[in-house]
């Protein structure tokens, strides 16, 4: 897919990873919406940096799911023809399942919907994951995970039913790619102990990989990962040297 004069709805979008692909996509043509909840002034002042006209903001809260959802859609002034589902909620916090269920799953299963409606001659959507919903999830995660990989498997769903409309459903798996907020100058060892090649995933690594899904038009129904590794299965244990 060509994005020069196609319409991107990237959900999230106002900071960190969701700004960097408005930036990208904007830059490779498309009149792009940024959907935000709280950060309207950072979306605002991103909209204003932006290359090339018709870029707006959309705000609307995806913890009421599906109305959110459905609010988002009633302000967008044209048929869609990218869809990046970058919003998500996680906190370090429990009880959150409710919010988990509502923000990270609802409410982009209702996006894509609206999105397959839509009378398009190609479409192309692509979410952003979570590297864990191709492994084991840890204890502490298992509810925001599961919201996750609920849109993972309804993602390959929508692949096959809408193959037929020429609309195209992907997704990315990144791994740990930026400190938490509030926690900005962490460095993140514990966790990249973890990770196969040992650094964070880099922002413009999963900006490219979103990229190359929205314009492969061979491509659907993959979960590609991003994670430096961190899908790949355990080494097995070496036997006793003789």
């Amino acid at each position: 897919m060509d994005l020069n004069g196609r319409h991107a709805l990237v959900t999230g979008g106002a900071v960190r990873v969701g700004a960097a692909l408005v930036r990208s996509l904007a830059a490779s043509g498309a009149r792009v919406t940024v959907h935000c909840r709280e950060s309207r002034s950072e979306a605002e002042k991103l909209v204003s940096e932006l290359p090339g006209a018709g870029h707006r903001v959309a705000v609307a809260d995806f913890s009421s799911g599906e109305a959110g959802a459905a609010e988002l859609w009633a302000q967008l002034d044209a048929p869609v023809d990218v869809l990046v589902g970058n919003a998500s909620c996680y906190r370090l916090t429990a009880g959150l399942e409710r919010l988990y269920d509502l923000v990270n799953c609802r409410a982009p299963l209702e996006l894509m919907r609206r999105f397959a409606a839509q009378d398009i001659a190609a479409g192309s959507v692509v979410n952003v994951l979570d590297q864990a919903v191709l492994n084991p999830a840890p204890a502490e995660a298992e509810a925001y995970l599961e919201s996750r990989r609920k849109v993972a498997a309804a993602t390959r769903e929508f692949a096959r039913s809408f193959a037929g409309k020429n609309l195209r459903f992907n997704a990315v798996a990144p791994g740990p790619m930026l400190p938490p907020r509030g926690l900005e100058n962490s460095r993140m060892e514990k966790t990249l102990r973890q990770v196969p090649l040992g650094r964070p995933v880099a922002v413009a690594d999963l900006v490219k990989a979103v990229l190359f899904l929205i314009g492969n038009d061979s491509v659907t129904g993959a979960i590609l990962p991003v994670d430096c590794g961190m899908s790949l299965p355990p080494l097995p244990p070496t036997g006793e040297q003789s």
